[in-house]
């Protein structure tokens, strides 16, 4: 019996009495009388198990109020792969918050994500040894800036700043009203409607200099709003203005593009050629010209002619650049 079917040993012994011997214990997993403390020491601390030693009845039993609140379950005996990406993305987003959001209450949420993590024969180390999250684009974010916008975001006030716009190399100054904060593709973004603009923007959180909380509230937008302007269309920069690319992949690359989701309103099939077709609907093009430049001349843009005289202009720039030098 390996430990974590003790621990479900265990659990289902302290649910069956209303206190349990260390001596039944013992008998019930055959191990020694310190492996049944460790096993319960373990639970306790890692797992969060309300066991409580019951002088009385001289027997160990959960701890009634918190048994009755149903506050404890023991966790499965394996997680699946997505499971298993979530509890360490979770555990990467704790400890990446930017200082001051949650103050005191983020170590004890990692505490339970670990102690989540490590189950059974497996440490957490050995976990965070054999499955890696790589962050390969992150941009750091000012903890300062994070804090202002996250408390204005749920207090619903107004932010006036300043964000450098990295095409045009200026800083802008927008009174906004925030209205989502997004994790994506490791950077943070905020949504917001701008009152100069009369419209929703995305700002990357990185990019803002300076950024103050204002008296007035903020102009709050429903979730379909929202979910209309911001997620119709491809990636981060979104509207409410949709077109519908055509991608057509060479077989070599379909193999690894037809298992990958674009768009949650993407189709895809194979033509006759063996060719993968894919259709992605799309507002603004910048994020989708970057993620179809990366597979080189192993795609070809179909449609629309706008988009793919974008992409062409942009593979004949990138060749000029290397037949000049």
């Amino acid at each position: 019996m390996d430990r974590t079917e003790r621990f479900h040993k265990i659990d289902q012994l302290l649910r069956q009495r209303r206190a349990t011997p260390l001596a039944v214990m013992m008998e019930a997993l055959d191990v020694s009388r310190a492996t049944v403390k460790r096993d319960i020491e373990y639970m306790r601390d890692r797992l969060g198990a309300p066991i409580v030693w019951d002088r009385g009845l001289r027997g160990y039993r959960y701890d009634e109020d918190a048994a009755e609140a149903g506050s404890f379950s023991l966790p499965g005996l394996w997680f699946n792969a997505s499971e298993v990406h979530a509890l360490l993305t979770m555990d990467h987003l704790l400890a990446n918050l930017q200082p001051g959001l949650l103050g005191p209450h983020i170590e004890p949420l990692r505490r339970r994500v670990h102690a989540l993590l490590e189950q059974g024969d497996h440490s957490l180390e050995e976990v965070e040894n054999r499955i890696r999250i790589s962050r390969l684009a992150k941009r750091d974010v000012d903890p300062q800036v994070f804090e202002v916008i996250a408390t204005a975001l749920l207090q619903r006030q107004r932010l006036r700043l300043y964000h450098y716009n990295r095409a045009t190399d200026e800083v802008v100054e927008r009174e906004v009203s925030p209205q989502r904060l997004l994790y994506y593709r490791d950077n943070w973004y905020l949504d917001a409607w701008c009152h100069l603009r009369k419209g929703l923007r995305s700002f990357a959180v990185d990019a803002i200099r300076q950024v103050e909380a204002m008296d007035e509230p903020a102009k709050d937008l429903s979730e379909e709003e929202l979910d209309g302007a911001c997620r119709a269309g491809y990636g981060i920069f979104s509207g409410r203005d949709v077109h519908r690319a055509i991608l057509r992949f060479a077989p070599g690359r379909a193999r690894w593009v037809a298992s990958e989701t674009w768009h949650g309103a993407q189709q895809g099939h194979y033509d006759e050629e063996g060719y993968y077709v894919l259709e992605v609907p799309y507002s603004m093009d910048t994020e989708l010209i970057m993620d179809i430049l990366r597979h080189g001349p192993e795609v070809e843009v179909i449609a629309p002619p706008e988009l793919r005289k974008k992409v062409e202009a942009q593979l004949r720039q990138a060749l000029n650049r290397y037949e000049n030098h």
